[in-house]
């Protein structure tokens, strides 16, 4: 299994504003996540319901940005800056390394965001 060429899909696919078909192509139906404002998902739905959620609130993608992919064994890292102006008027803009661990079948387990 090709860890890197995964993660470099699967982070073209972020970087292009589609986080949910990211999710549906690459997460494992057991996958869970954490995030450094202490809030977790558990199974592949709930991330989907979580990231469909979050995208239909979007009003206008002012950019993401990849800086950069990571990949040592069955782990990668990758550092992006994301640029929401929400429906609210609020401005989400977060600049985060997200840490994936991904299973022998190429799909990831775990996602954990910390902020950078």
């Amino acid at each position: 299994m090709d860890i890197k060429n995964l993660a470099t899909d699967m982070d073209s696919i972020v970087a292009q504003g589609a986080i949910v078909a990211a999710v549906e192509k690459y997460f494992a139906e057991d996958a869970n996540t954490s995030d450094y404002n202490q809030v977790t998902t558990t199974g592949k739905e709930q991330m989907v319901e979580k990231m469909t959620g979050f995208a239909s609130a979007i009003a206008q993608v002012n950019g993401i940005q990849l800086h950069r992919t990571i990949v040592d064994g069955n782990v990668s890292a990758s550092e992006f800056t994301f640029d929401f102006l929400m429906k609210d008027n609020s401005r989400v803009y977060w600049h985060e390394i997200i840490r994936r661990i991904w299973n022998d079948e190429g799909k990831v387990v775990h996602e954990e965001y910390f902020n950078a």
